[in-house]
């Protein structure tokens, strides 16, 4: 039974680990990586041993192109998640994002949730706020959150869809494009803006790159549906289940995101449905700088702590340093220039939205 005493927004970040944990929400649409298919070279001429995972993200250096993407914070459980996925974070080299901040600021007593610095002094760490709230706090006070959980970068969310769903979610999403310029201008530390499950299009990659934006996480279409998650939520039968229930599918599948992306100039995480270092690999082969990943580590944590995640990030760098050695690559940016088949399904996409293939990269 829920704590009367309990702020709401800590039920609501409660109820959301419980259902993205538990699979109900996942959409019924593919992320599209399937369609890339690398070409394999039975001389790689390789070693193992030799091949280099380490990339740089957000002006940090990463030992593995991983991300265990922003997922929670503001409950207990909440605290014990992101300790836990910190720890495995810094061991493995790789960067970790954690929930929207907005619950710290909201409600100070639960500032603690979010803070991995002890267990974790040097974890690449990307702070969370939505844009909604980024534009009523203003550049200073979106900062300072993120100077209070010692982040490297400002991760600032778009979640359009999953506040349609959300019963008094936000429904006015003007004024966000100039709100991000003003932070990217005035932050001291990179600001990353993320899509939460539905994609980005060349229209937006096309305004945040003119609001300054660098780097951005695609969060395709085809894992955990946020707006699935807000109809679970939803009370049977109320406008927000019926209208959950029609979107449940909404946005970008992953693939044609970080196409867009890439091909915009813009440095990318792609994330959105990856379950695999394969997966990952596939998003690399586009051009991705990285790959994200939220659920399968989540649910690692849930089954076994720190260590389970451990487990699941050095399976998800076996699985990339294989597709490298399988495929001739050194490194896995050169997974980018490796030779590779897109299917007609993802090529009518981008052919579709305009994005050329070849991608123009610039790695």
């Amino acid at each position: 039974m829920a704590d009367p005493t309990e702020p709401v927004i800590a039920r609501r970040k409660a109820d959301h680990l419980e259902v993205a944990a538990s699979g109900r929400a996942e959409s019924s649409r593919g992320t599209l990586l399937d369609e890339v298919h690398l070409v394999h070279q039975a001389l790689p001429e390789l070693a193992l041993a030799e091949i280099d995972l380490a990339v740089e993200l957000a002006g940090k250096r990463l030992a593995a192109p991983l991300v265990i993407t922003g997922m929670t914070g503001g409950t207990a459980e909440a605290a014990n998640v992101n300790r836990d996925l910190a720890r495995a974070a810094q061991a493995a080299g790789v960067a970790l994002g954690l929930g929207s901040q907005r619950a710290m600021d909201e409600h100070p007593e639960l500032a603690a949730s979010y803070q991995v610095r002890d267990v974790a002094p040097e974890v690449v760490l990307f702070g969370n706020l939505g844009a909604v709230q980024a534009l009523a706090m203003g550049p200073a006070r979106v900062i300072e959150l993120a100077k209070r959980i010692g982040a490297d970068a400002i991760a600032i969310h778009l979640n359009a869809a999953q506040e349609l769903i959300q019963e008094r979610g936000d429904r006015d999403f003007r004024g966000l494009v100039a709100a991000i310029g003003k932070l990217v201008d005035a932050s001291p530390i990179p600001v990353i803006v993320k899509e939460t499950g539905c994609g980005i299009s060349p229209q937006t990659a096309r305004a945040l790159i003119g609001a300054g934006v660098h780097t951005v996480d695609v969060s395709g279409a085809g894992g955990t549906s946020w707006v699935a998650v807000e109809a679970v939520r939803a009370e049977a039968g109320s406008d927000s289940a019926m209208l959950g229930a029609e979107l449940w599918d909404w946005g970008l599948p992953t693939a044609v995101s970080v196409a867009t992306c890439v091909d915009a100039g813009l440095v990318t995480i792609a994330s959105g449905g990856l379950r695999s270092g394969y997966d990952i690999a596939r998003a690399l082969a586009l051009g991705a700088r990285a790959g994200g990943m939220a659920a399968p580590m989540l649910r690692a944590q849930r089954a076994g702590g720190s260590d389970a995640v451990r487990e699941m990030i050095d399976r998800v760098t076996r699985s990339i340093r294989a597709v490298c050695l399988l495929t001739g690559c050194r490194s896995s940016a050169d997974l980018a220039r490796a030779p590779k088949h897109l299917g007609a399904p993802l090529r009518a996409f981008l052919e579709d939205l305009g994005v050329k293939y070849p991608l123009s990269l610039s790695l």
